[in-house]
């Protein structure tokens, strides 16, 4: 079960990656980051990028039918709103001239959401790849 680093190293290894972070969606921090990022600055970055996560998460046009969260779950504890819930959104995808995010929401097993958040060359990059592999790695993922 690999930890942040290795998870990060292991994005790096997409075809096309040119940066890879897990972010706290709550917060905006990077938990953690490798490679480079768009303006070069990776907490600005991770910032942004959990501006994004945090909207898709809460609005209700995007979760899976029949979706609700358990009792007392709290909007402010992250997608799934309490501990052990799976998020409402599994990734988003979003795509520019040159380059692909992809962010890949991860289950934890306690009140904080994180994600992670993979930057591809969009010449080289192939998303359904990165999708597999995301979901792959955000149900290893070993936090805390």
């Amino acid at each position: 079960m690999p930890g942040i680093d290795e998870c990060l190293l292991e994005a790096m290894r997409l075809p096309g990656a040119r940066g890879a972070a897990l972010v706290d969606w709550t917060s905006g921090l990077a938990l953690g980051s490798v490679g480079e990022f768009p303006g070069g600055d990776h907490e600005a970055a991770a910032a942004e990028a959990a501006e994004v996560a945090r909207l898709t998460a809460e609005q209700r046009a995007f979760t899976p039918d029949g979706y609700a969260p358990q009792e007392g779950a709290d909007a402010a504890a992250g997608p799934g709103g309490a501990a052990g819930v799976d998020p409402p959104v599994e990734d988003l995808i979003i795509s520019n001239r040159d380059s692909y995010h992809v962010l890949r929401f991860v289950p934890t097993s306690f009140d904080s959401s994180v994600f992670l958040h993979v930057w591809l060359a969009r010449p080289d990059g192939n998303l359904a790849l990165a999708r597999i592999r995301l979901g792959e790695m955000a149900t290893r993922l070993v936090l805390g």
